[in-house]
């Protein structure tokens, strides 16, 4: 599940440790409801992610974990700034970041193969730790776009081509060491 909205709005925040904003926390809500069909919570330390997954955890009984694997990219000089403030300063950076995300990265971001490495060994480790279980797992869109990646083998570079929403739900299964995409955009009133 990735993250509601911050406060402080659309922005290519990285690793800034912005709060969830009060239409976050309704979006993070209105996505799962009073379910909770889950075994666990594996989260992201960063607070977007880390506290709706202490209060969901807290008012089911669920255990939770946090892990610094799944923290959003680095984005180096663009965190914090916003899609027009970065084309203000550097037309086209954008649409060529889009276009070829391995090569086009924003000045001191973390290189896309770092990224996809360090959170395909988190989530290689949750899947063979927690065999069987249904976690849910509250993180950000670049670690969900490096889940498909690792997942389904999704090359890297069209990784930035699956857009993921504010407080969506993407449900992968494993069995047998293949995973399938259940659903993906979705929330639990979907199911």
């Amino acid at each position: 599940m990735r993250h509601g909205e911050p406060v402080g709005g659309r922005r290519y925040r990285g690793q800034l440790d912005d709060p969830l904003s009060e239409e976050g926390w309704a979006q993070m809500r209105a996505a799962v409801g009073d379910s909770a069909p889950w075994t666990r919570i594996v989260s992201s330390p960063l607070q977007r992610c880390r506290a709706f997954a202490e209060t969901l955890a807290s008012a089911h009984g669920l255990p939770l974990t946090l892990d610094e694997r799944l923290q959003e990219v680095g984005f180096g000089r663009w965190e914090g700034r916003t899609a027009a403030e970065i084309e203000a300063a550097t037309p086209g950076a954008l649409a060529r970041f889009k276009a070829d995300p391995l090569n086009a990265r924003p000045a001191g971001a973390e290189p896309l193969d770092i990224f996809h490495a360090r959170v395909a060994i988190a989530l290689e480790e949750l899947v063979v730790r927690h065999a069987g279980e249904h976690v849910l797992l509250v993180g950000h869109a670049g670690v969900i776009r490096m889940a498909f990646a690792w997942a389904l083998h999704v090359p890297l570079e069209h990784a930035y081509r699956i857009e993921v929403a504010n407080a969506s739900l993407t449900r992968l299964c494993f069995d047998a060491g293949c995973a399938r995409l259940i659903f993906h955009g979705g929330s639990l009133h979907g199911w």
